[in-house]
């Protein structure tokens, strides 16, 4: 192999890498180091606002592979044909914590895919519960704020957590999850991944159909107590997935929908569109879809992983939104926090970037510029729409594609519609019923371990809602409370 000649970022050859240009050998430095001052400049700048939520993550590329053609439900490109593969790049990753967190938190995990296909990139921002703790993108500041550590004590604050919860009960379904044995996966590879918001496929006939989707690990479900939790290295589930797939051992997940008809969605006894509530499986079963394989590591964790901007509005033609109220404000809130912390031209970075063609007319911004996966981009031809060079080549939309016409509620009127009478509890009680004794014992303990350090006022709410999902919930966690107070 041939020896590399070290250069400066554009492209001059550097003489000396160890010594400044000094006066003297004994001397200070002079002003014309200008290599020095650009690595120093650079290196004050090797790192960009971490990620308010999702900021610890993992991210590794595979495939996914087509293995029922979903031609009768929607005209999405990378869905049509049986044995079909799409380029993925996937992160996985904590919610709450920081970058200083650790990989076993008790949080969420996010599961993030970018499908590469031949129409754009498609992105499923997911996390590895089916359900969410809000319904409404308006909470979602106050919800991460009573999650992150206390604004004094930079401490972790479970009182203020309990705090949030006790005062918004729609929150129950996924306390219960997150407070269960499933709390703490064992690694990203024995996790589950679902949407968990309702999209919107569509087919060549404009028929819509709303769906969500699940993708089941088929390395099974793996997950810790908190005292195993304790016993892992921080950076546990990262070195995991490197590892496993450095080995050959490529994890997959079976990718599966669920399916309503739109006639369906108007009579259904749940509205189908709150992040909140799960489809029964016995009304909607799950129909597999295809196979998510993960084969390649990143060669730059920063590069790529903690530069990959997800985003739920980068859609593709075939798959749509739906009314769910949190997932409006996220086709918003995502994009946005990548201007912010990426920059205007977050989608020309590689990981970001679409394998087909890009033709636009955005122009400028931090780090307009440079052709990637054979894209032209910010070319010097017309920079507006429409323009008298259509036959010339010039980008122009494409009806083809279009989306039906999105159903509303008829006669509805724009107003705040106070949701706080819908049934939070059911669910979360249905949930109980369906795990074992030690099952719900953990649950309950977990509950309490936290629960314990609120108010009083704040306990005898969460009992409450307890009370109101299943009585013998409610029970095991005051069993487990006055445990807590005999041990304090």
């Amino acid at each position: 192999m041939s020896r590399k000649t070290l250069t400066t970022a554009t492209g001059t050859p550097v003489p000396d890498d160890d010594n400044s240009i000094s006066v003297g050998p004994n001397g200070p430095l002079t002003f014309d180091n200008h290599y020095t001052f650009e690595k120093l400049a650079h290196f004050n700048r090797e790192r960009i606002p971490e990620r308010v939520v999702h900021a610890r993550g993992t991210g590794a590329y595979g495939t996914f592979t087509v293995t029922r053609s979903m031609e009768a439900y929607t005209i999405a490109d990378f869905l049509q044909n049986e044995g079909q593969e799409t380029e993925v790049f996937a992160r996985f990753s904590t919610v709450g914590g920081g970058q200083d967190s650790s990989d076993y938190a008790r949080d969420p995990r996010g599961f993030a895919l970018k499908f590469y296909t031949a129409e754009g990139n498609y992105d499923m921002v997911g996390n590895n519960t089916p359900v969410f703790f809000l319904r409404d993108a308006i909470k979602f500041p106050d919800f991460i704020h009573s999650q992150k550590k206390n604004p004094r004590t930079n401490l972790p604050d479970p009182a203020a957590m309990y705090e949030f919860w006790a005062n918004h009960p729609q929150s129950l379904h996924q306390v219960t999850i997150l407070m269960s044995d499933r709390g703490i996966p064992a690694s990203y590879r024995h996790m589950h991944g679902f949407s968990s918001h309702t999209f919107s496929f569509w087919n060549a006939k404009g028929e819509r159909f709303w769906f969500k989707w699940h993708f089941k690990s088929d390395q099974g479900i793996r997950c810790l107590t908190n005292e195993e939790a304790a016993r892992m290295p921080p950076f546990g589930a990262q070195q995991d997935l490197v590892e496993a797939i450095d080995r050959g051992d490529f994890p997959s997940w079976t990718a599966k929908v669920q399916i309503m008809t739109e006639e369906q969605a108007r009579s259904y006894h749940i509205n189908p569109f709150d992040l909140t509530k799960v489809w029964p499986h016995a009304d909607f079963p799950l129909m597999e879809v295809g196979r998510l394989v993960l084969h390649r590591n990143v060669e730059n964790h920063f590069a790529e992983t903690e530069q990959a901007a997800f985003a739920p509005s980068n859609l593709v033609p075939g798959i749509g939104v739906s009314p769910d109220r949190m997932l409006q404000g996220r086709l918003l809130a995502y994009q946005d926090a990548h201007r912010y912390r990426i920059g205007a031209n977050a989608n020309q970075l590689s990981v970001n970037a679409a394998r087909c063609p890009v033709h636009h007319y955005q122009r400028d911004g931090a780090m307009a510029g440079c052709p990637v996966h054979g894209q032209a981009i910010q070319t010097s031809e017309v920079n507006f729409y429409p323009n008298d060079r259509i036959n010339a080549g010039v980008p122009a939309p494409e009806p083809r594609v279009a989306e039906p016409p999105m159903p509303i509620e008829q006669e509805a009127w724009l107003g705040r519609f106070d949701t706080s009478d819908e049934d939070h509890y059911s669910q979360a009680g249905a949930l109980f019923r369906l795990m074992s004794p030690a099952q719900q014992g953990q649950l309950c303990n977990n509950i309490a371990e936290g629960l314990v350090k609120a108010t009083e006022s704040v306990r005898q709410r969460m009992l409450q809602q307890f009370e109101k999902a299943e009585p013998g919930y409610a029970a095991g966690v005051a069993e487990a409370l006055e445990k807590q107070h005999s041990e304090a």
